[in-house]
């Protein structure tokens, strides 16, 4: 049994920390594209009494929608449940906002990543198509390449 989470807010003058940008990359490899958004939406760290666990971006994208940007867990925690607790405060963050329904989108190749989003209630919605193509370079994983984005979504 994993340990309880904490989430917090990360001030905007805190969001340059190392550790927070390692753990960025971890979720989206283009230090570009994280640019893009790393300011202008909620950054929350999860903690376990006083070790870092992860990092998330949440996004609105309407008064009834929020997008989970960027989110990670640090390698070691994977597997242990604390991604599930994050993401169960990250939910309880956005109906604090009146947010009605979250969104995440992920690389059509990330398969732990899609598996991982539908056991915690997130159901696919969409693609955009050719969404990686933007990078600076080609992302692989489980060994398929990274074009599309596929979107998933959950009310609250």
């Amino acid at each position: 049994m994993s340990e309880k989470v904490t989430v917090v807010l990360v001030p905007m003058g805190e969001r340059d920390k190392g550790e927070y940008d390692r753990l960025l990359l971890e979720a989206d490899e283009s230090e570009e594209m994280i640019a893009r958004y790393k300011h202008r939406g909620d950054m929350y760290a999860a903690y376990t009494e006083e070790r870092l666990l992860g990092i998330a971006i949440l996004l609105p994208c309407t008064e009834e929608m929020v997008e989970i940007k960027n989110i990670a867990v640090c390698r070691g925690e994977q597997g242990k449940g604390y991604g599930k607790q994050f993401i169960s405060c990250l939910e309880e963050k956005a109906k604090e906002a009146d947010y009605k329904v979250m969104v995440v989108g992920t690389a059509n190749s990330s398969l732990d990543n899609l598996a991982f989003y539908q056991k915690v209630g997130f159901r696919i919605t969409g693609i955009k198509a050719d969404f990686f193509l933007q990078y600076p370079y080609p992302i692989w994983e489980n060994g398929i390449r990274a074009l599309d984005m596929v979107i998933l979504k959950k009310n609250l």
